[in-house]
């Protein structure tokens, strides 16, 4: 025991040497994870290059479930359990057969927390990215939701035509400009298309508010610190009509709720 206090504390100290917020934490973190020297010893020199914790052990955890991830797909945050939150206070029946969609899927996160809450809904996640894609496949398998959920190649909502209950989205929404102020554990490590959301941060908000719109129900976009106005704004211009915005526990506006409007009726020939 007397060791282990020994490699820990020395680990913590190469850590806060580092600049990392919470060496002591994490370097227990990684020694449970490891569980002997000699990985140990590797998980904290990657550490020390500012590499994430959730890359070097592979999991993160996300509304209580463990999710696979890595290198080339973004870490799953507590901030956006709110999306999950606002689909539970928005769709209260948790036996409702809903059909939800996930534009740009990542790790599978959100639409595996989201099914995980209602047993009878099933799923579409749409993730361009291969590696991405693969985590997100495997996620869902693990979690025994395989069956429920599925992760299709595409950029956003291109070629699909059904209609959803429910869409959740977590768009890269960082404008460009400060990507480079951001951690070293983000800048250095994470996917920079699922950071990068152009000049002002909404190029991926503006490309998918006319496709929300379009595929039906209501939406849960995740936004940036002080991007709630402007993005209501966005969806209220492709037609959506604008319910809320949701708070994450620090009192930011995290997710803007809208619901899309009924389409035109044809007329008849």
């Amino acid at each position: 025991m007397s060791d282990e206090r020994e490699i820990l504390r020395a680990a913590s100290a190469r850590l806060a040497a580092a600049g990392v917020d919470n060496p002591r934490l994490e370097a227990r973190v990684l020694w449970e994870a490891a569980r002997d020297p000699a990985p140990f010893e590797s998980f904290i020199a990657r550490r020390e290059k500012r590499e994430p914790v959730a890359y070097i052990t592979g999991h993160k955890e996300f509304w209580s479930l463990d999710f696979q991830v890595g290198p080339g797909v973004l870490i799953p945050r507590p901030d956006t359990e709110t999306m999950i939150e606002s689909v539970l206070t928005e769709f209260p029946d948790r036996a409702a057969k809903l059909r939800v969609l996930d534009l740009g899927t990542g790790s599978g996160c959100i639409l595996a927390a989201v099914l995980s809450e209602y047993p009878n809904a099933t799923g579409l996640g749409v993730e361009a990215s291969d590696t991405a894609r693969a985590i997100a496949t495997a996620n869902m398998e693990r979690l025994r939701l395989g069956t429920r959920a599925e992760i299709r190649p595409g950029n956003w909502a291109e070629a699909l035509d059904e209609r959803f209950d429910v869409i959740v989205t977590n768009p890269p929404y960082i404008s460009t400009a400060d990507i480079a102020t951001l951690e070293p554990d983000v800048r250095e490590y994470e996917p920079f298309g699922a950071l990068d959301g152009g000049p002002d941060g909404l190029d991926a908000v503006r490309a998918l508010a006319p496709e929300l719109n379009r595929l039906g129900g209501t939406s849960f976009v995740e936004i940036g610190i002080g991007q709630a106005d402007s993005t209501a704004e966005i969806l209220s211009a492709a037609g959506l009509h604008v319910l809320r915005a949701a708070k994450d526990l620090s009192g930011i506006s995290r997710i803007v709720i809208a619901q899309s409007q009924p389409l035109p009726k044809k007329e008849l020939e």
